[in-house]
């Protein structure tokens, strides 16, 4: 078994133990990773980055990872497929020999 089918295993049990895939439905599980990506912003409202508590931003970093994870489990997503997918999608966008160095969006390159 893979890291993430590991992962993916000890959220749903998690879930399951609760009677919570009741309440985990696609648009409430996007919207509830909404809700914990803005409360990482909050870790870092109004502070240098490097001020931002390491412990917060960490908690609300696996808020987001579990979120995610239930998305794509809903959807029967395999999360390594999808992630590999988007970088060799990204690559063809943001080419090294024009990106690099550069924060521009992949139409202003």
């Amino acid at each position: 078994m893979s890291d993430i089918e590991d992962i993916t295993n000890s959220i749903t049990k998690f879930r399951d133990e609760r009677d919570w895939e009741q309440f985990h439905n696609p648009k409430d599980l996007a919207v509830a990773l909404n809700i914990e990506a803005g409360e990482l912003l909050e870790a870092f409202l109004w502070k240098k980055p490097q001020e931002a508590d390491p412990e917060k931003v960490k908690e609300e970093l696996a808020d987001i990872f579990n979120y995610a994870f239930l998305l794509a489990e809903k959807y029967d997503f395999n999360v390594k497929e999808i992630i590999m997918e988007k970088l060799q999608s990204n690559s063809i966008k943001y080419p090294v020999h024009k990106a690099k160095g550069s924060a521009k969006k992949y139409t202003d390159l």
